[in-house]
C-alpha cells in the first residue's frame, strides 16, 4: 500500500496540489491540515497563476472523512477539531486569490463533495457521481453544506442530503452546477484541463482575484460558520445513535 500523501508541483505558472490515502482518499486530520497549508502557500505564491486541485488513483477522486478518526472520537473537542479539517480547507480555498480547477477522476463521498463544491470550476468524468452520506450515520453534511449548497442551490443540496444512500450521476452534479465539464475517460478530461488552464495563465491575475471575491461575496463569515458548524458535528457523533451505527465499521 502506498502512503498518504499531499504533493505540491509547479510548472510554467501551473500549481498542481495533489492528495492521496490508500483508504480510497479518504482524508484524516494531518493531510487535511497540510491540504490546507498547500493551498493558502500556493495562493500566495507570485508564481502561481492557476491551482489544479486533484486526488491520486483512478477510480475515486474522495471518500470523505477518515472512518478510522472518527470512530476514535470520545470528545466533544476532539470532534470538534476532527470536523474543522474539512472546515480549514474549504476556507483556504474560499480565501485563496487564484481560481482552483477541480479534477474529479472518480466517485467522491461527504466531505469530498465539499472538497469539489469548493473549487472554482470543476472537471470531471462519467465515473464521477457523488453522495452525501453523513445522515447514514447519524450526523450531517454540517461543515460541508454551506459549500455544497453554493453549488447546487438549497434543494439540489436538500436532496443529496437526505437522500443519503444514493449516488448521484456526474450528469446530474453537472446538470446541477457542481461539475462544469465531465468527460468520457480520465485522459480527455486532462487534456481538456490542461488547455483550459493554460488560457487562464494569460489573463490579468488582478482580474482573477477581483473575479474570486466577486464569485464568494455573501461567504465571509464562513470562519465562524463552519467553526460553528464542527461544533454541532463534533457533539453529533457522541450521541448513542452515532456511536452504535460506527460499530459497523469497526
Amino acid at each position: 500500500m502506498s502512503d498518504p500523501y499531499v504533493k505540491t508541483t509547479t510548472e510554467n505558472a501551473i500549481t498542481t496540489i495533489e492528495f492521496f490515502h490508500p483508504a480510497h482518499n479518504s482524508l484524516p486530520g494531518d493531510i487535511l491540515a497540510k491540504l490546507a497549508s498547500e493551498i493558502t502557500a500556493a495562493g500566495n505564491d507570485d508564481a502561481t497563476k492557476v491551482i489544479i486541485l486533484k486526488s491520486g488513483g483512478e477510480r475515486t477522486f474522495c471518500a470523505g472523512a477518515s472512518f478510522k478518526e472518527l470512530i476514535a472520537i470520545d470528545d466533544e473537542k476532539t470532534g470538534e477539531i476532527f470536523f474543522s479539517g474539512f472546515a480549514n480547507v474549504i476556507n483556504a480555498m474560499r480565501k485563496c486569490p487564484k481560481f482552483i480547477i477541480g479534477r474529479v477522476q472518480g466517485k467522491t463521498v461527504g466531505g469530498g463533495v465539499g472538497v469539489a463544491s469548493a473549487t472554482d470550476y470543476c472537471f470531471a468524468t462519467k465515473f464521477a457521481s457523488i453522495k452525501l452520506s453523513e445522515l447514514n450515520i447519524g450526523i450531517g453534511p454540517f461543515v460541508v453544506g454551506p459549500a455544497v449548497e453554493r453549488k447546487l442551490g438549497l434543494s439540489g443540496m436538500s436532496q443529496i442530503a437526505i437522500n443519503a444512500n444514493e449516488f448521484y450521476s456526474p450528469e446530474w452534479a453537472k446538470e446541477n452546477g457542481l461539475f462544469a465539464e465531465v468527460y468520457e475517460s480520465t485522459e480527455a478530461m486532462d487534456t481538456a484541463i490542461q488547455l483550459f488552464v493554460e488560457n487562464l495563465c494569460t489573463y490579468n491575475p488582478e482580474a482573477i482575484k477581483h473575479m474570486k471575491e466577486m464569485f464568494w461575496s455573501g461567504c465571509e463569515n464562513w470562519d465562524e460558520l463552519l467553526a460553528e458548524r464542527a461544533k454541532i458535528s463534533g457533539k453529533l457523533v457522541l450521541s448513542a445513535f452515532t456511536k452504535e451505527t460506527l460499530k459497523r465499521f469497526k
